[in-house]
């Protein structure tokens, strides 16, 4: 008799791969500024690997869903996004900057895997009576990444030097392999109901919106034989044309532009506050234990708020948190990173919920990669924004992302 996958061995994958995704990013900054000695070259390795998984999220969300065991491609992703960390180190210094971006281009298009790709087979591990507390205690995997990923990045640099947290990022993307490729695949009665009813409910919903069955997602014998940019394309009308979805990934979307407009603010806000940049890591690491904590809470009530409730509010408490810490005082600071953790965390969690109730089982991993990449991609441009911005005033810097949090909010409601 196969034996039943635990919950357990998920939690503990995703913690792994999650904490490894987390510390290759310092690590390769660091990495990046040792070898070089510029900082402009581990800028552009850190680029490199972000700014790809906007097209990598998709196609291998397609990939996933198409696959009959996804959990051993999911094995594979992992596997060669670890390899990708190891050559971008192994080509530091001896190959041209240019190439050595390159890599880290091809190894980002995999990492959405170890975000949505890893969540999306959350349903085949419990069964849906439990699926509430178990998408908020894979919520925590998240916070717990974000806490120990970093922090454990600067150790290995400083006792070790770079090149180690490189390899250790890799290391522990690489314990997670075990539980990505024993991850089970659905009981082909179970994906048969669960298609039908998906099938059921877009014939449901179109009638309502007045549209013709044939302008509706494609059945699952049709998915089958899609092609995959058909798949693709399937996937893309998933999210656009199913309201609680479209609304909820706009919001989260603007959201995270952001949130990276105010992680790029810390470490100027660190050295206004507290008269050091470094302190604006340790803001940071309040935000993470805050959101780990409030996800806690959540994982032991889940039922308490409707996740489409906690996802507009929560960028309320996320602008709160960004006009608070405009005021520079540091005491304000401080309780501005802890109120930034308690929007953080379970906006997430809220997110990963909606994705998992209205996703059509065939097109599941899809939704949750492309959403992925799409958070990516909305990080990387307030990112952007906010450092012309912070560089001429901090405060209309940090007041001009909680504007954003604010349009997020109303871009939930407008939908």
């Amino acid at each position: 008799m196969k034996r039943r996958y635990a919950m357990g061995s998920f939690l503990a994958g995703a913690a792994a791969a999650r904490a490894g995704d987390e510390m290759s990013g310092p690590a390769l900054s660091l990495a990046g500024y040792a070898v070089g000695g510029s900082a402009a070259e581990a800028s552009a390795l850190l680029a490199g690997i972000t700014v790809s998984a906007a097209v990598g999220g998709p196609l291998l969300g397609a990939l996933l869903d198409r696959s009959p065991r996804p959990g051993r491609l999911l094995a594979r992703a992992l596997a060669l996004y670890g390899t990708g960390l190891v050559l971008i180190l192994l080509s530091l210094g001896r190959l041209p900057l240019q190439l050595t971006v390159l890599i880290a281009v091809f190894t980002g298009l995999l990492g959405p895997a170890l975000s949505g790709g890893w969540t999306a087979q959350l349903p085949r591990v419990v069964p849906r009576e439990r699926m509430p507390r178990a998408n908020a205690l894979d919520a925590m995997t998240f916070s717990l990444a974000s806490l120990v990923g970093p922090a454990l990045a600067g150790v290995l640099a400083h006792l070790l030097g770079a090149p180690a947290a490189v390899v250790a990022s890799a290391v522990l993307i690489a314990l997670a392999l075990p539980a990505a490729w024993t991850l089970p695949t659905a009981r082909g009665g179970d994906r048969d109901r669960d298609r039908d009813r998906a099938s059921d409910w877009d014939t449901d919903r179109d009638t309502d919106r007045g549209l013709d069955r044939d302008k509706a997602l494609p059945s699952a014998s049709a998915s089958a034989s899609a092609t995959l940019t058909a798949d693709l394309a399937a996937g893309i009308r998933a999210i656009t044309r199913t309201r609680p979805l479209a609304r909820a990934t706009l919001a989260s979307v603007v959201s995270c532009a952001g949130l990276g407009m105010l992680i790029t603010c810390t470490p100027l806000l660190g050295e206004r506050a507290f008269g050091s940049a470094a302190e604006g890591t340790l803001l940071l690491t309040c935000t993470a234990v805050s959101a780990l904590a409030a996800n806690a809470v959540l994982a032991r009530r889940p039922r308490t708020i409707a996740p489409d409730t906690i996802i507009w509010s929560s960028t309320l408490l996320l602008a709160v948190a960004l006009v608070l810490s405009a005021t520079g005082h540091p005491v304000l600071v401080v309780a501005a990173a802890l109120t930034a953790g308690v929007g953080e965390g379970p906006q997430l969690a809220a997110l990963l919920a909606i994705r998992h109730r209205e996703s059509p089982e065939h097109l599941r991993s899809q939704v949750f990669t492309t959403g992925a990449s799409l958070k990516i991609t909305g990080f990387a441009l307030g990112a952007a924004v906010a450092g012309p911005l912070a560089t001429h005033s901090l405060p209309t810097a940090l007041l001009t992302a909680a504007g954003v949090q604010l349009v997020a909010a109303l871009s939930f409601h407008a939908l």
